[in-house]
């Protein structure tokens, strides 16, 4: 269920687009910010607040990987594993992320700060291994850049709030 400072956040950027049906996207994420990931209710809701049919929004989060239709980590790792990332290393560099983290690719450490899931393009191959957390991209990894992000995240010396990112890049 939508709060009614997320249904207001959402009326206030209807103002920024031409349709209702294009703010979709930025109605999503307000919507997930809230739990962490769209509820079938917050997906039902924001087509209510955009005056569509539940399916058309559903769709649309269904495409989209930064969406999640289930619960994830406080932060998720997308891990590049890709042919050319895998050319440079990705694949092993991928195991040991999830021995790390004490998860399957797919999984959510049992703290629930981490989701790791494999992607098949971050579009950055120069720079492999390579992974993004939430919307930042961290690269040339090694073991030790590994460690020191991980902790980093674990003691809130790095942060991402993909949620304040996407709302200063719409405000």
């Amino acid at each position: 269920m939508l709060s009614a400072a997320a249904r207001a956040e959402i009326e206030a950027h209807l103002k920024k687009y031409p349709t209702k049906r294009s703010a979709i996207i930025p109605a999503l994420y307000i919507a997930q910010r809230a739990h962490g990931y769209l509820t079938p209710e917050a997906i039902r809701d924001v087509a209510q607040v955009l005056e569509l049919e539940p399916t058309e929004v559903r769709s649309v989060a269904g495409f989209y990987s930064l969406f999640y239709k289930e619960p994830v980590g406080k932060h998720v790792i997308h891990f590049c594993n890709d042919l050319p990332c895998a050319l440079r290393g990705a694949d092993e560099f991928l195991k040991k992320l999830c021995a790390r983290l004490g998860v399957e690719p797919h999984g959510t450490t049992g703290d629930g700060m981490f989701t790791v899931e494999p992607a098949m393009c971050l579009a950055a191959c120069d720079r492999a291994p390579l992974m993004q957390v939430d919307l930042d991209y961290f690269e040339n990894l090694t073991e030790e850049k590994l460690d020191e992000i991980l902790d980093g995240f674990r003691t809130g010396t790095i942060q991402t709030d993909a949620a304040s990112v996407i709302k200063s890049e719409l405000a």
